[in-house]
């Protein structure tokens, strides 16, 4: 890629600094030099979405409130990627928390940024195999998750109808599909 392209960038400005979330003012100037300001760029951690498929061809999905958008959805299990954590270890805790699930057999299959123009981090999708059932999930005070099994088949009308709403979420779908030779 040509680095000629690159803005440079002349000051930042921050505006919302939090745990979850920082906003930033940048104000830049194009090679041609073009003066844009400000440009937003928000800075979110790292993501996981996980892909999780028990040894009978079921899908693991978890049903939950979205505040966005203030509906209930339909979701693969996902989180946040931690400092000293690495994607796979994050699908690993994220699934077992989440759902009470765990297995031996995950694999890093894509990665994708959520909004090239905007967004400073990525989502990485995660495809677990052979999962099982071995603790119950542990409850976080903002996260009301109900787990769902479904069969692949269903799941995969179910992405093919457009029924999953989290863009980042049918990434994920369209990868494990390709891992799994569906597509």
């Amino acid at each position: 890629m040509q680095d000629s392209l690159k803005w440079k960038i002349e000051n930042t400005k921050y505006i919302v600094e939090d745990r979850w979330l920082k906003v930033r003012a940048d104000k830049c100037i194009s090679p041609n030099g073009h003066v844009i300001s400000p440009y937003y760029v928000i800075e979110y951690p790292n993501w996981i979405n996980v892909f999780a498929l028990t040894h009978d061809k079921n899908v693991l999905l978890v049903e939950q409130y979205r505040h966005g958008l203030g509906r209930t959805l339909l979701e693969l299990p996902s989180g946040t990627v931690e400092d000293d954590e690495s994607p796979i270890d994050t699908a690993r805790r994220e699934l077992l928390e989440e759902t009470g699930y765990t297995g031996d057999n995950f694999k890093q299959i894509g990665c994708v940024c959520p909004n090239t123009a905007n967004h400073s981090n990525f989502t990485y999708s995660i495809l677990a195999l052979d999962i099982k059932k071995t603790a119950n999930p542990v409850a976080d005070e903002t996260e009301l998750v109900k787990p769902v099994l479904m069969p692949l088949q269903k799941v995969i009308e179910i992405a093919k109808n457009g029924s999953f709403l989290q863009a980042l979420h049918t990434s994920t779908i369209f990868f494990a599909l390709n891992e799994l030779n569906f597509i």
